[in-house]
């Protein structure tokens, strides 16, 4: 099955009523625990690095990895470029074979979103390419370097971007935000029913770590298709080999590489299962 593009196993989300985990990567740790979730979940995927992760993981490096496994998957597997900011980072990514990116404008005022949004999608039409967008301000950042205001979706504006650009996945802003929540996240499911009914587009869910079981089964039952799921990743692989280092099963190199695999794996498929996403790639 190997590489995919969002296109495709978003429509097929849309089709049969569930979403795409889109899993966050640091390392080839973290990429092989996140395929093996899927092989054995038989999920469909995405792998995804942000530009701003990139000064630890330089995309020169990840992004041939990440493809590369993509193409030995037995799942289809989507590679994507997460919140890309600059257009030198999303044409890198489009050249080493990414079948997605996301340019994110959403801290720009809307003609301005509007017209660089359109300068990405032409970019990555020769290369066949899909992309995503956002539309108001997920709080946070994706790095948790800043204080981001969230700023919520309005769905006018929502249908005069998607009328203007016609991206193939848009990122919208419904009380959600990037890194751990402070308190329990109140989504606007009001504002999620609202745009869904403006746009016929595949939504999507940044800021997913620590949005309950009951809140991500109604937001993929709402019309989000991919959900982005980082900082759980992050704090999984981490929890994992603090473990293995308190119970003494950590003795090497490997061993420490086979805790972090499975701290990916761990998440991914728990995600997986929750999102509906087990077997749909059968």
């Amino acid at each position: 099955m190997a590489l995919a593009n969002l296109r495709d196993l978003l429509a097929d989300a849309k089709a049969k009523n569930y979403a795409v985990g889109s899993f966050s990567i640091a390392n080839m740790e973290m990429v092989l625990g996140v395929i093996k979730a899927a092989e054995e979940t038989k999920s469909p995927i995405i792998l995804q690095i942000a530009e701003v992760r990139l000064n630890y993981s330089p995309l020169a490096l990840i992004g041939p990895l990440m493809v590369a496994a993509a193409k030995r998957a037995k799942v289809p597997v989507a590679v994507h470029l997460d919140h890309g900011t600059t257009l030198e980072c999303i044409k890198q990514a489009l050249e080493l074979g990414f079948t997605s990116v996301m340019f994110d404008g959403s801290h720009l005022p809307l003609e301005e979103n509007i017209e660089k949004t359109k300068k990405v999608v032409e970019m990555a039409k020769p290369y066949g390419a899909a992309v995503e967008a956002e539309i108001g301000c997920v709080g946070g950042s994706e790095d948790g370097s800043k204080d981001i205001a969230m700023r919520c979706t309005s769905p006018a504006q929502a249908a005069k971007f998607y009328s203007a650009t016609e991206v193939d996945a848009l990122a919208i802003a419904i009380g959600n935000a990037h890194g751990f929540y402070k308190e329990a996240p109140n989504l606007r499911f009001d504002i999620l029913e609202n745009v869904r009914g403006c746009v016929d587009v595949p939504l999507v869910l940044h800021g997913g770590t620590g949005i309950s079981e009951e809140d991500f089964i109604r937001c993929h039952q709402s019309g989000i298709k991919k959900i982005n799921i980082a900082t759980a990743t992050f704090a999984s692989v981490e929890k994992n080999v603090r473990k293995g280092y308190t119970e003494g099963s950590i003795g090497g190199y490997y061993d420490l590489h086979a805790a972090e695999i499975e701290g990916a794996y761990q998440n991914a498929k728990k995600h997986m299962e929750i999102f509906y996403s087990v077997g749909k790639a059968e």
